[in-house]
């Protein structure tokens, strides 16, 4: 890894919950339905689990994009 490559970003629930202005209900049925980046294990027993910053930034970006599309219909 060159100095110039950041290593990923692992962001925690509540900064996700707080970053995409949805309820954690809303995010376990979009992850159950494949519309939201699975999260990473951080424990064996899988109680510990996080995402990738970078992979939630993306699915952000796509929903504005999505919701701008639509406005000029």
């Amino acid at each position: 890894m060159t100095e110039s490559t950041q290593p990923p970003t692992l962001i925690r629930r509540p900064e996700v919950l707080q970053r995409c202005g949805i309820s954690n209900t809303t995010l376990h049925r979009l992850i159950h339905a494949g519309t939201f980046p699975r999260p990473i294990r951080l424990t064996a027993n899988g109680r510990a689990v996080a995402w990738l910053e970078s992979e939630v930034d993306t699915w952000i970006q796509q929903r504005i994009e999505t919701s701008r599309a639509g406005e000029g219909q």
